[in-house]
């Protein structure tokens, strides 16, 4: 699907100088960090469940 990014123009030109750098394209680099930050927001959460399923692990097994 399409979509148009509209960055700052510093952000730009660090993205542009970096898939220079790397010899990738600024829309490869944008996809994996989008990737990136989505797995580590999903990692957040699932920590965050998993501490509250220990920390209410009683009151969990009374509601069973």
């Amino acid at each position: 699907m399409a979509m148009t990014l509209r960055l700052p123009q510093d952000l730009d030109a660090k993205l542009t100088e970096r898939a220079r750098r790397e010899g990738r394209s600024k829309q490869e680099l944008a996809i994996e960090a989008i990737r990136n930050a989505q797995d580590r927001a999903e990692l957040k959460v699932d920590d965050v469940l998993a501490e509250l399923m220990d920390s209410d692990a009683e009151i969990l097994d009374y509601l069973k």
